[in-house]
């Protein structure tokens, strides 16, 4: 379980806090970074995706917007 994850985030965004226990549930580690206090990230999120809505969740530079189980295990699932 090898896979480099980054979820960007803000504490009161409460579809960030489920996606957290997800990734969690199925085994895996991740970076978590709070947008609201991190003007950087969020321009890179933004550069990246064109969205700044959250949750993003970055699995092996793919990024994925909003908790989209399906596309989360697909990338979790892919080699």
């Amino acid at each position: 379980m090898d896979k480099k994850i980054i979820i960007f985030g803000t504490p009161t965004c409460s579809w960030c806090t489920k996606v957290k226990q997800y990734i969690q549930s199925k085994g895996y580690s991740y970076k978590y970074i709070d947008v609201s206090r991190d003007e950087k990230a969020l321009r890179d999120m933004v550069s990246k995706t064109g969205q700044q809505g959250v949750p993003q969740i970055w699995i092996d530079n793919y990024p994925i917007v909003g908790f989209d189980r399906n596309k989360i295990d697909q990338k979790l699932d892919s080699k």
